[in-house]
C-alpha cells in the first residue's frame, strides 16, 4: 500500500521509515520519517465519513479563508501530491498526508488546570478567527453528529425494541434519562427558537485534538474532519465531559468519578479568552448548559447502543456500553449537583 501511495507525492518508499501513529479510533493513521522531513499519512473510514470529499473540500475552504485572513495560524491541512490532489482515492480507500508540526506534542488525559486553559482556549481561538467565514460554505460530515432531539428519538426507539433481558437490566438507567428530558427540551428550545448562532465548529474536543509546544503551550487544534456547522455547546459541552473528571467513560470503578470544578473554571477562562467579545450574551448564557447537554447526549448514545446489541460502538467485554451509559450518567448526576457551584465560578 505504502508503495503506491508515497510515490504520488514524490517520496520514494526504501528512503522512509513508516509506523503506526497514535491512538486514534476511527481513522488508520501512521508516521513517515523520510529523512529529516515527517508526515503523518492517514486512511479515512469511511464506514463512519461516507463522504470524505465532503471533508477535503471543507479544509480546502477553510485553508483558504485562514491563510487569507489570518496567515500566521498554524492550520493543519492535507499537503497536495504531484497532481494537486489533496485527498486520494484508490482501491485500498481514501487517503490524505499532513506535514507533521515540528516540536510539538499530545496529551491522551487531561491532568493539569492549565492544560484544560490552553485546550479550551485553542478551541475558542478556531471559531473566533473564523467568525468570519460563510458557515453555510460547510458541508456536514456527520449529518445530525450533535442533534440531541433525533439522539433522545434514538434512544426511545431503542428501548421500544430492546431484548427483554437488557431493557431489565437498564431500567434504572432508562428512568434517569426520562426524568432528565428537559435537557432535550432546552436543547430544541434553542434550536427551534434560533437563539444562538450556527458556528464553525470542531466537534471533538478531547484533548488530544491540541497540538502544545515544548512550554505546554497551545499552537493549534488538529484532527478537523469533524469540523461543520454547529453550536458552541457542542465544544464547550465535548471539552467538560471530558476535561472535567479525572477518568474517562471507560472507567468502571464509579467511585473514581467526580466534577473538579477547578478545571471546569480552566476550560471557562481559556474558551472566554477567545470568544468573550464574540458569543452572544444568549450564549454566555448556555455555557453551563453545554455540559448538561454533552454528557446525557453521550449516556443516551451508550444506552441505545447497548439495547440494540451494541450494533454501533461494538462492545470489548459483556456489558460495555452498559458501563459506559452508567458511568455518563453518573458524571451527569454530579454535574447537575454542582450547578450552582459552578455557577458561583463563573457568575450566573
Amino acid at each position: 500500500m505504502f508503495n503506491k501511495l508515497l510515490p504520488l507525492y514524490g517520496i520514494d518508499p526504501a528512503d522512509c521509515e513508516v509506523k503506526a501513529f497514535g491512538d486514534g479510533l476511527i481513522n488508520h493513521t501512521w508516521s513517515v520519517i523520510c529523512g529529516s522531513k515527517r508526515y503523518i499519512l492517514q486512511q479515512v473510514n469511511q464506514f463512519v465519513f461516507r463522504k470524505p470529499f465532503d471533508i477535503d473540500q471543507n479544509l480546502s475552504l477553510l485553508k483558504d479563508y485562514l491563510d487569507r485572513e489570518y496567515p500566521d495560524y498554524v492550520f493543519v491541512a492535507p499537503v497536495k501530491d504531484l497532481s494537486g490532489n489533496s485527498m486520494i482515492q484508490n482501491d485500498d480507500g481514501y487517503f490524505r498526508m499532513f506535514l507533521f508540526v515540528e516540536d510539538s506534542h499530545s496529551f491522551n488525559v487531561v491532568t493539569q488546570q492549565e492544560e484544560a486553559f490552553e485546550a479550551a482556549k485553542q478551541f475558542g481561538r478556531f471559531s473566533r478567527l473564523l467568525q468570519g467565514f460563510d458557515v453555510q460554505q460547510l458541508r456536514a460530515t456527520l449529518p445530525d453528529f450533535h442533534n440531541l432531539s433525533l439522539r433522545y428519538q434514538q434512544f426511545l426507539y431503542a428501548c421500544e425494541h430492546a431484548p427483554v433481558e437488557r431493557k431489565e437490566k437498564s431500567a434504572e438507567l432508562i428512568t434517569y434519562i426520562i426524568q432528565n428530558r428537559d435537557i432535550v427540551e432546552t436543547f430544541e428550545r434553542i434550536i427551534d427558537g434560533n437563539e444562538i448562532p450556527l458556528r464553525v465548529i470542531h466537534h471533538d474536543t478531547k484533548i488530544s485534538n491540541v497540538l502544545f509546544d515544548q512550554q505546554n503551550k497551545g499552537i493549534c487544534v488538529i484532527d478537523l474532519d469533524t469540523v461543520m456547522p454547529g453550536f458552541f455547546i457542542s465544544d464547550v459541552g465535548d471539552m467538560i465531559r471530558t476535561y472535567v473528571c479525572p477518568v474517562s467513560e471507560e472507567e468502571t470503578d464509579l467511585t473514581k468519578i467526580n466534577i473538579r470544578k477547578d478545571f471546569f473554571k480552566a476550560i471557562y477562562d481559556g474558551y472566554m479568552a477567545e470568544m468573550g467579545t464574540t458569543l452572544t450574551a444568549t450564549e454566555k448564557l448556555y455555557f453551563i448548559y453545554a455540559g448538561k447537554f454533552l454528557i446525557y447526549m453521550q449516556a443516551l448514545r451508550f444506552i441505545a447502543d447497548y439495547l440494540q446489541n451494541d450494533i454501533y460502538y461494538g462492545s470489548k467485554y459483556e456489558g460495555h456500553n452498559f458501563y459506559r451509559a452508567e458511568n455518563q450518567l453518573l458524571l451527569l448526576k454530579m454535574y447537575l449537583e454542582a450547578e450552582e457551584q459552578l455557577e458561583a465560578l463563573i457568575g450566573k
